[in-house]
């Protein structure tokens, strides 16, 4: 049975990208659909992965010929050989006029950008593909119940299409990606011991980031928890939403907040029996701030938008969970697990008004459809925030 495909976001921008490019890297967290992806837009090209040894094998004994078996080729896993870049760029030079010829794909973010950089400067246009996002997976607001059965599962393709068991995915996901990515990309000699600071850290979602406090409670030293909280970051299973300060004088805080890419596994990692018991826990709150938080930096990715997300925390208590800088203006977001939103939610907002007295407030919340407050501040329905905002 052929396996079902389910469009991704992002397609228009590979597409149009790999008319202008002769190379298109599409980047991301293990388990994404980067290679489905691209074997579904581009059916024609030729496919090898090299994480085939005899593949790999083949491509470094002799890269010209290994390059020059196709007029456009998926090359999946390339930072398995990053040697392979520089015969691709010497591909590229000699027939500039090719576009969409070599359509690459990583798991491992900043080992991989860095040889880009060296190599294919100019000659790529580079992408991130996240987990799947609710437009992706059909996802509503729905009911709370709903909501939360579907971020307790999770995004991830294997899990949303093809039905395979969350359990017995996230458990060979951890398991492939200590024992592969983290082994590859720095030596981390006790797995047990990083895998403890991943479970720290997903007890920690939507917090401010204290790594001092971190590295106490792991028993190992500030650099070491800096160094591989580095690697999460990298490797996309935490995202760092850093705070907004541009030309704002009031005092600030420095630390960023932190999320997972994926909710599905922060709620495995800490153990959740099922999505009831997460949605009525102390960390329900969080998680459905990490889940609007992520939509918006996927459909932001997917879409090509030239927009920054931050958060925004001063030493006067004011706090506002998402901040968009899309250029002249900001908009502010207010997240709350709430299907009733009420005039006090946009508080902190009018607040904050002298200092952004351009900018359109939502709260984010679990209602049916949107509701507006005033001129400038409305709420809305969770799922529909960020095709509004971004």
């Amino acid at each position: 049975m052929k396996a079902k495909y389910v469009a991704r976001e992002i397609e228009k921008e590979i597409i149009a990208a790999a008319r202008q490019f002769p190379v298109v890297v599409l980047t991301g967290a293990r388990q994404t659909g980067k290679s489905t992806l691209l074997q579904h837009v581009f059916p024609k090209a030729t496919y090898v992965t090299l994480d085939d040894p005899l593949i790999r094998q083949a491509a470094r004994e002799d890269p010209r010929t290994f390059l020059a078996g196709a007029r456009q080729m998926i090359v999946d896993e390339i930072q398995l050989l990053p040697d392979l870049l520089p015969y691709i760029k010497m591909a590229v030079d000699a027939d500039r006029r090719s576009t969409g010829r070599f359509l690459l794909t990583g798991s491992q973010i900043f080992p991989l950008m860095a040889d880009l950089g060296e190599s294919l400067a100019g000659r790529a246009a580079v992408y991130r593909l996240h987990p799947f996002s609710c437009i992706e997976s059909q996802t509503r607001s729905g009911t709370p119940a709903t909501c939360f059965r579907r971020l307790f599962e999770g995004f991830y393709p294997e899990v949303v299409v093809h039905g395979v068991d969350r359990n017995r995915f996230y458990a060979s996901y951890v398991q492939t990606y200590l024992e592969r990515d983290i082994r590859l990309l720095t030596a981390v000699h006790d797995l047990r011991l990083f895998q403890n600071i991943v479970e720290l850290l997903a007890a920690r979602i939507g917090g401010l980031l204290n790594l001092n406090e971190l590295a106490k409670e792991a028993g190992v030293s500030f650099s070491t928890v800096q160094r591989w909280l580095s690697l999460l970051e990298s490797t996309g299973l935490v995202y760092l939403l850093r705070p907004y300060s541009r030309n704002i004088t009031r005092r600030v805080v420095k630390s960023p907040k932190l999320y997972f890419g994926d909710t599905g596994l922060a709620a495995w990692l800490l153990r959740y029996l099922d999505s009831e018991t997460l949605r009525h826990g102390p960390q329900s709150g969080a998680f459905f701030e990490n889940l609007v938080v992520l939509e918006c930096l996927k459909h932001k990715s997917n879409v090509g938008i030239n927009a920054e997300l931050f958060f925004y925390r001063d030493s006067n208590h004011n706090e506002v969970d998402l901040l968009i800088d899309k250029g002249p203006a900001v908009t502010l977001v207010e997240i709350k697990q709430t299907a009733t939103p009420r005039a006090e939610h946009f508080g902190t907002m009018k607040n904050l008004s002298s200092l952004f007295p351009n900018a359109n407030g939502y709260v984010a919340c679990l209602s049916a459809k949107e509701e507006p407050f005033s001129a400038t501040f409305s709420a809305i329905p969770w799922h529909m925030l960020a095709a509004r905002i971004i």
